[in-house]
């Protein structure tokens, strides 16, 4: 199965670098007015592309919050071609302080070009420009790339638009759910199921250094834990596993997995070597130790445990040395996982109710930038700056539960949206930044 095939060029001209920027923190801020204008075609074809392009690139960046798109009814210029130079005094009137203008067209082969211009208004200079080339089925690739490119020239950070999203699809009956795994790209489109629900799945992770993903399913009350290749479809079986078996992540190079495993009414983390199936057991004792995450350089693993009393956050080396408790509030701490940048470790807390939040490596500053009935399993985007998580209400009296949905949030906790998905969606989990070219 292959889910992408393409080839995209990208050129990124040498432009002098302007001062305007955003700085994502957790200050006030208020949203820097930008502009899309429609994007240049050259016949229908193109000209319905070119509408979907910019409307992409439109919703990518406003559902960040960090952008206020000016409506195209207030323009002022309308000429602007990829050849021109904008009129600024038009865009600063109406306070636009970036400005995008682009181009579509068919190429000989049958592909089409896009190419683009960001433009800072008030220093009157060009930030980026860009051209790529790709069939035009993937269109949408390329508009998730030029505002992946924009994203990084105004906030100095890398962008998490060309990115997937694995989850639990569920369905049916609260006693008889089926759940299946599911992927999309992290806007909700482009959606296929990759498990037919005959067998539950559960708890899929992706690699952080490719487009691979590990998951769990039970059958017959068997454990099992898959390794699953998305670009080739290639699906491999790492091990049965006797007693209880938790979301297994992947190591920071990619080359192990890690995971909870439950025997005799304990549970211990254990790491398992990919390539040479060896397992080696990183805790002991009569506690639960569950959901591990590396850090990114590999050299520590956050996870919970119970072995203070009741479930609160600790930290330890790679090896399982120097386990070191970070959390001290009240609740229940679970479900930790390290930040790409290293920088915070995001977790589900349960105090009264149920929220998500962020504290420092060494537990400091910690605060809570989600909440609901229920909200679980928060996952980073490859830039460290966006978490994705499910909430789900409280069920009726009559018995019907409440819809499951997936949730994307900033780090400051300030602006919170919905990412749709066509039926009940549980415990997603994000990818890194997709490589330019899948096979």
């Amino acid at each position: 199965m292959k889910l992408y095939q393409w080839v995209i060029m990208v050129f990124v001209a040498s432009i002098a670098q302007a001062e305007m920027k955003i700085e994502v923190t957790q200050g006030q801020m208020n949203p820097l007015p930008m502009a899309i204008v429609d994007f240049e075609s050259e016949d229908k074809d193109t000209q319905a592309l070119a509408a979907n392009i910019k409307g992409v690139i439109l919703h990518d960046l406003e559902s960040t919050g960090l952008f206020d798109m000016v409506p195209t009814k207030s323009f002022i210029q309308t000429d602007l071609t990829l050849e021109m130079t904008p009129r600024y005094q038009d865009w600063k009137l109406i306070k636009v302080e970036a400005l995008v203008n682009g181009r579509v067209a068919k190429e000989a082969d049958g592909s089409v070009s896009v190419g683009f211009r960001l433009w800072d208004v008030y220093a009157e200079s060009m930030m980026v420009a860009s051209a790529m080339k790709t069939k035009k089925q993937h269109w949408r690739r390329i508009a998730h790339l030029i505002a992946d490119a924009i994203y990084k020239r105004i906030t100095g950070e890398s962008g998490y638009f060309d990115t997937r999203i694995v989850y639990i699809a569920e369905s049916g009956k609260q006693t008889s759910r089926t759940r299946r795994l599911a992927i999309m790209d992290q806007d909700g489109a482009n959606h296929k199921y990759l498990t037919d629900g005959k067998v539950m799945a559960m708890s899929p992770r992706f690699s952080p250094t490719c487009q691979t993903v590990t998951y769990m399913t039970y059958d017959h009350k068997v454990p099992k834990v898959f390794i699953l290749d998305l670009e080739t479809g290639k699906q491999e079986l790492v091990g049965r596993f006797p007693g209880l078996t938790y979301a297994p992540r992947f190591s920071a190079d990619g080359s192990k997995v890690i995971m909870s495993q439950s025997l005799n009414g304990n549970s211990s983390l254990y790491t398992m070597d990919i390539k040479s199936r060896r397992v080696q057991q990183l805790t002991k004792g009569p506690f639960i130790d569950t959901s591990p995450s590396y850090s990114p350089d590999g050299s520590k693993i956050v996870f919970n445990s119970d072995r203070s009393g009741r479930k609160q956050i600790y930290v330890m080396n790679a090896d399982g040395s120097d386990i070191k408790r970070i959390s001290f509030g009240g609740g229940s701490y679970a479900t930790p996982v390290w930040s790409p940048r290293g920088d915070l470790i995001a977790f589900t807390k349960q105090e009264g109710g149920f929220y998500i939040g962020l504290m420092k490596p060494d537990g400091s500053e910690e605060r809570n930038i989600a909440s609901g009935f229920m909200v679980e399993s928060p996952t980073w985007a490859p830039n460290g700056r966006v978490i994705m998580f499910w909430r789900q209400g409280k069920s009726k009296k009559d018995g019907t539960m409440a819809p499951a949905n997936l949730y994307a949030i900033d780090i400051t906790g300030r602006h919170e949206r919905l990412v749709p998905t066509p039926i009940d969606a549980t415990d997603p989990a994000w990818s890194p930044s997709l490589p330019l070219t899948l096979k």
